[in-house]
């Protein structure tokens, strides 16, 4: 459903912004205000879930989710949209720790977690690929809105499933909540993220921008300093020492900027100076999600094979390849090229995202799963959330919208390949310390 929320709305995008009055360099903070809340809080809500039980907080989860998706349906202004984006963010940030918590305390280190996060990767893959494949269908059809409104009818069909089919699970333990971290960590990003978003229109030169940056450098020091102290910290400083933990997270937050990043520019690439149709667009990114679940499918046997940490780098690799291969796109034409490209540079990124789940929650004791989970679903969130703004916006702000997605392609291409080499030396000794 979170993948179904992110996808469905892409293609639906250049209409959403015509409708609700949002600028091409404003669009993004329709991805941006679900994704600032959803990393900020991942880690508190994960922990909160530890204590009094991942299943409870699942379904609050999945009320707010719904009852966000349902504001965001009939949002009359930007601003009633962008509310209802941002508590759908708040609803992403229970419901996915509390998921992958499930999942990594229910199965233990092995195949059985392999296999269980193969499946998760590629139910992923597919929720992308149904929502960029309906996002397309249903705004040329029904209007940009219905996006939002099939999230509320989903929600409302999970939550009355759930309580059936979902086991209890918490900690025996019950450390306290380490409220002044989650301030700290919350506001250093929104502070770095509205930086960043104002830097594209205002530039780096402007007083707001440098205000807002220096407060959010200074909130993540704050954060690095409560954490050290805490006696339940969000973020274990002693873990973060694992090199599997440290460059495992590494390796997903390069992962989701960079490939988010992509999306986001194709799609405007794709309708803008394509001028294909919301339904075209999203039959190209349904290719991509098709290739995305059959990367899924296979990306546990590479792993038994060849391991999780050889799995990443080799991710990495390809994927950073595969977006420098889309600078072969044209001003007239290339929809096929994207479309290849894409899908290919995808089903690496797949294999990216299963391999540093894997690589960043081995050789934890069972008690440290709930921080290590909240750890890898906070380094997603975070990706979502920095690529856009930090990327994105170049595409948007230069004379040329095509020139400026070849820019943002260029760099985006570079930052992979130079991550998978970072990684591969800091892991090259041993998988785990």
């Amino acid at each position: 459903m979170v993948a179904l929320d992110f996808s469905v709305l892409n293609v639906a995008l250049p209409a959403l912004g015509k409708d609700l009055g949002l600028s091409q360099s404003a669009l993004q903070w329709a991805v941006t205000a679900f994704a600032l809340p959803s990393g900020g809080f991942l880690l508190l809500f994960g922990r909160i879930a530890d204590l009094f039980g991942r299943k409870k907080l699942f379904l609050i989860g999945l009320a707010v989710f719904g009852a966000a998706s349902l504001l965001a349906t009939l949002a009359w202004n930007p601003a009633a949209f962008l509310a209802g984006r941002a508590l759908q963010g708040l609803g992403a940030a229970v419901i996915v720790p509390t998921g992958m918590s499930l999942l990594t305390t229910t199965f233990p280190e092995g195949p059985l977690r392999d296999k269980a996060l193969g499946i998760s990767g590629t139910l992923l893959s597919l929720g992308f690929t149904v929502g960029m494949v309906l996002g397309g269908v249903m705004t040329d059809t029904l209007g940009w809105r219905s996006t939002m409104g099939l999230l509320a009818v989903t929600a409302v069909v999970v939550l009355a499933l759930a309580p059936g089919l979902l086991p209890e699970s918490r900690t025996p333990q019950r450390p306290s909540l380490d409220v002044p971290g989650a301030v700290t960590v919350t506001g250093g990003l929104l502070a770095l993220i509205y930086a960043l978003s104002t830097a594209a229109q205002r530039g780096f030169g402007d007083a707001d921008v440098w205000g807002t940056l220096a407060a959010g450098v200074v909130l993540l020091l704050a954060f690095a300093a409560v954490e050290s102290k805490a006696e339940a910290p969000l973020v274990s400083l002693p873990m973060l020492k694992r090199r599997t933990v440290a460059w495992g997270n590494a390796g997903g937050l390069v992962t989701f900027a960079m490939m988010s990043t992509v999306i986001f520019v194709l799609t405007l690439y794709l309708q803008e100076t394509l001028h294909l149709s919301s339904f075209r667009t999203g039959l190209v990114f349904g290719v991509q999600g098709i290739a995305s679940a059959v990367a899924g499918s296979y990306a546990p046997k590479v792993i038994g094979r060849f391991g999780a940490r050889r799995t990443l780098i080799g991710s990495l690799l390809g994927q950073g390849v595969f977006t420098a291969a889309l600078l072969a796109v044209g001003a007239g034409s290339g929809a096929l090229v994207a479309t290849v490209a894409v899908s290919v540079a995808s089903m690496f990124h797949l294999g990216a995202i299963i391999a540093y789940g894997l690589v960043a929650t081995s050789g934890l004791r069972n008690e440290e799963q709930g921080l290590a989970a909240g750890l890898v679903t906070t380094t997603q969130q975070v990706g979502l959330t920095i690529g856009i703004p930090l990327l994105g916006v170049l595409a948007t702000t230069q004379a040329s919208l095509f020139d400026g997605v070849r820019t943002v392609l260029a760099i985006d291409a570079g930052l992979v390949l130079a991550a998978a080499v970072l990684i591969g030396i800091g892991l090259r000794d041993r998988a785990a310390e």
